[in-house]
């Protein structure tokens, strides 16, 4: 699972609210990310921690969100448990100005997106 998450290039493939990645170099990149509401937010990453040893991977982004977010693979009923783990500020200026009114729409957008990465992942890890 490890080699397939270190693949940003691929998320397209398996998690579809992922729209585009493009590598600038080996360690940072551009995603472009919709869900279900009209907007698409555009981060560039760049990686932070890569530790296949401890089954981490880490980077860090700015742009329409400004954080981390770190992918942590542990041993977990005789397969691997994939956490997802993020703490970013919101910085795109819409979201900015509907956060309080918005929030429970955005917050449904988020859970939906996770579920449908996780869901992808699943089937993309059994196909391949």
């Amino acid at each position: 699972m490890y080699a397939v998450l270190e693949r940003a290039e691929d998320y397209p493939r398996w998690w579809p609210q992922v729209r585009a990645v493009t590598a600038l170099d080996g360690r940072t990149g551009t995603a472009r990310l919709r869900s279900l509401l009209p907007y698409d937010l555009v981060v560039t990453a760049e990686e932070s921690r890569r530790d296949p040893g401890r089954g981490v991977l880490e980077i860090t982004m700015t742009g329409d969100l400004d954080g981390w977010a770190r992918w942590t693979l542990t041993a977990a009923d005789g397969g691997t448990r994939a956490r997802y783990d993020q703490e970013v500020d919101v910085r795109k200026a819409l979201m900015r100005r509907l956060a309080v009114p918005g929030r429970p729409l955005f917050l449904v957008n988020h859970a939906l997106m996770m579920r449908s990465g996780r869901r992808g992942l699943v089937a993309y890890l059994e196909a391949v």
